[in-house]
């Protein structure tokens, strides 16, 4: 089904060409557009789910590519939603950097402050932060949030403006797709660029970026990145980005789950963490992540890694949902998951991935925190 009428097409590229000229002239002044309808871009999702190719249809039949291509010369005003532990370094560095920043109420004063001391300007709701915005980037908890804050009630879908939508979260790779084929017929194209690496890197500036999406979008949004990442990986098209995120937090939670049942297993015949850590440190099976996770169980350092057991629980979930879609057999990613259900199960959802150690030890009867690995009735091994 074409996504609009010819003459429609031909009444959206007059009003996107006036709208272009308009923003570029007027930076610093809200533009309204006059609403553009169009049939809805979700009728060519289709039975057989080829959401890319949807949205390539989409994004072509909106003129999207063409707006996007020819706005990029002016410099681009970006929206943040989400400044938490990872959002207030990225936004940071996005404002310190040259883009005129603004940033919607969030329940973390701290950081709302500290970045208007920076320049960032506060709105209240997101259809002010449409009208302040050429590129939205969101790094909130995942899917749900998502979603509401795109196509839900005073979501930004809902503002009648035409932007570019980066969502930086961990999110279900199917409602990526499905959001980028409903955004596309609101003038919104959207990126999934979620993160690697820690809220320290964040506020350095050197976070590792998966990014999905069609070819000029990226390229549109890639100097925002820049701002806030060290590597940039291009993925593939759009979902592609959230896909990689959930392989990727696959492999780094495994570690963790195997990191804290050795220790536990460890402790029981008497080896301390100071010991393991002894031989696994600098040798083949040393990482970055080992590094960061033993930060915390040699030093009790809390800020090691400020992931939460709940969100790679959250994370978990998905790739469990993406492998049964799949048809692929996970049966480690399914022990994985119960690693970290336990411990959310325990009252750990909030303690950071690298205090999972404490919590399996706990189980087994031994403790960690101490030099010299202990039975909790305080009998040496």
């Amino acid at each position: 089904m074409a996504c609009a009428s010819k003459g429609t097409r031909r009444r959206a590229s007059a009003i996107r060409t006036a709208f272009i000229v308009a923003s570029i002239a007027t930076r610093s002044r809200t533009f309204k557009r006059p609403h553009i309808s169009t049939v809805p871009c979700s009728a060519e999702l289709g039975p057989s789910g080829n959401g890319a190719l949807a949205v390539t249809r989409c994004l072509k039949t909106h003129n999207l590519r063409a707006v996007i291509e020819e706005d990029s010369m002016a410099l681009d005003r970006i929206g943040f939603v989400g400044v938490g532990l990872m959002g207030h370094g990225m936004a940071k560095n996005i404002v310190e950097k040259g883009h005129p920043l603004t940033i919607v109420a969030h329940h973390r004063r701290e950081s709302i402050e500290d970045l208007k001391s920076r320049g960032a300007k506060e709105v209240q709701t997101l259809h002010e932060l449409a009208a302040a915005s050429d590129i939205v980037v969101l790094c909130v908890t995942g899917s749900p949030q998502v979603e509401a804050i795109l196509t839900g009630p005073g979501g930004l879908a809902s503002a009648g403006k035409e932007l570019i939508v980066v969502d930086c979260s961990t999110s279900d790779p199917s409602s990526t797709v499905k959001l980028a084929v409903a955004l596309a017929s609101h003038g919104i194209a959207l990126v999934d660029a979620p993160l690697s690496r820690t809220p320290k890197d964040a506020e350095a500036g050197t976070l590792d970026v998966m990014a999905g999406g069609d070819d000029a979008v990226f390229e549109r949004v890639r100097p925002v990145l820049e701002k806030f990442a060290g590597r940039i990986l291009r993925t593939g098209p759009v979902g592609s980005g959230h896909t990689m995120k959930l392989l990727n937090n696959f492999v780094s939670l495994g570690y963790a789950a195997l990191y804290s049942e050795a220790l536990a297993l460890g402790a029981k015949a008497g080896l301390t963490p100071q010991v393991f850590d002894s031989v696994i440190r600098n040798g083949r099976m040393d990482c970055g992540f080992y590094q960061t996770f033993f930060t915390w169980v040699l030093e009790r350092d809390p800020n090691a890694h400020r992931f939460t057991i709940a969100n790679a629980l959250k994370d978990l979930t998905y790739l469990s949902g993406y492998a049964n879609a799949s048809g692929t057999a996970n049966p480690l990613g399914a022990a994985v998951r119960n690693s970290f259900a336990f411990a959310a199960g325990a009252g750990k959802a909030g303690d950071f991935v690298p205090m999972l150690s404490d919590a399996v030890a706990a189980m087994n009867g031994v403790s960690l925190a101490g030099t010299t690995a202990q039975a909790t009735t305080g009998v040496k091994k």
